[in-house]
């Protein structure tokens, strides 16, 4: 690609990049010869039963392997589209797709325009602070007001003396720093300002926290696989992306220092750690960022399943699934399986759907 990247603070390019979508083979291709389990419709019994969904990429490589053995198992095919939590919103609220995801929470105001509307965890995830500098190819360390003000522009130079001070016994060179963020509405940047807001008073001021924020300065890609790319192509860059995107791609990524002070490397552990110690409304509309879990890593989320209550009976029964079965494959690609108490009540919560 020959994207010309103009990195003035007034000027932000964003990265063109296909929506990913997860589009499965359709039922009737799946049967050939293929034993079900007792009780399970086979794919060509059940050729016609089709669910349509679309929204967040942070759960999309969990969710593909779900729709793929869910299919395998009960014949329900799922299209799903990786556009953003952003577009999960939009879609459910228009009543386009047959359940929307989002890392975000629908606030009041997109509440309102859905009546009925559910919010189902599913797994809760890791936003890793990626970075490409030159040399230095484990995980450093930054604190959060740090990384705040690295996007807010205040930290220039990757060896600026708050950066190495964290930082005893490594080298970092005389590399300007490249912020890179989502170009489109993400749940993944809900869940990252969320947590500069908690950390930052002055970012809390002002960009804030949202699935789409005014940027100060920096380089701008659609999903994750844009940002990540950014990243791996830009020296000196920095960026926030799943932590299983970073690991597939091996992407360097950052320990940081949660609100007991200690520095927590992102993963299933640190990242069920924070999820088992959050407080958990009853409609399920929280960020679990800033954990006060002293083994917990501080930017994780929840990512939700947003269904109406009268949603076709095989949204209701896939869910069930996906909250009880499905739960073993969560962290074989590095997202937190939910903590027990929280598996229940979401399963209640999918009980009241007609």
């Amino acid at each position: 690609m020959n994207n010309t990247i103009l990195r003035n603070k007034k000027t932000i390019w964003a990265v063109p990049a296909a929506a990913i979508a997860f589009g499965l083979l359709s039922a009737g291709c799946g049967d050939s010869g293929q034993k079900s389990e007792p009780g399970a419709q086979t794919a060509s019994t059940a050729s016609a039963t089709a669910l349509n969904g679309a929204g967040a990429t942070f759960p999309a490589p969990l969710y593909q392997k779900w729709f793929q053995e869910y299919q395998s198992k009960n014949g329900v095919q799922v299209n799903y589209q990786a556009i953003g939590s952003g577009g999960g919103i939009k879609g459910i609220t228009a009543k386009s797709v047959d359940f929307g995801a989002s890392d975000a929470p629908m606030n009041d105001e997109e509440m309102a325009k859905a009546p009925g509307i559910l919010h189902v965890p599913t797994v809760a995830g890791a936003v890793a602070i990626a970075y490409n500098v030159p040399g230095i190819t484990t995980g450093i360390h930054l604190t959060g007001d740090v990384i705040a003000d690295i996007f807010l522009g205040k930290i220039a130079k990757w060896n600026d003396a708050r950066i190495t001070a964290l930082n005893p016994g490594k080298t970092f060179p005389d590399l300007a720093i490249a912020p890179t963020h989502r170009a489109d509405g993400s749940g993944t940047t809900n869940i990252f300002t969320t947590y500069l807001s908690q950390v930052s008073p002055t970012w809390k001021a002002g960009p804030g926290a949202g699935k789409s924020v005014t940027w100060p300065s920096g380089l701008a890609g659609k999903g994750s696989a844009g940002v990540g790319a950014l990243v791996q192509q830009t020296e000196g860059a920095i960026g926030y992306i799943e932590l299983a995107y970073a690991l597939q791609n091996k992407i360097a990524f950052a320990d940081v220092q949660n609100a007991k002070g200690a520095f927590i490397t992102p993963t299933v552990e640190s990242t069920t750690a924070a999820a088992a110690g959050a407080t958990i409304p009853e409609d399920f509309r929280t960020v679990i960022t800033n954990t006060s879990d002293p083994k917990g890593y501080p930017i994780t989320g929840f990512t939700f399943i947003l269904v109406y209550k009268d949603a076709k009976p095989d949204v209701k029964k896939f869910l069930q699934w996906a909250l009880s079965d499905g739960q073993k494959d969560a962290a074989p690609l590095v997202y937190a399986p939910l903590p027990e108490t929280v598996q229940k009540k979401a399963l209640a919560e999918v009980e009241t759907m007609q």
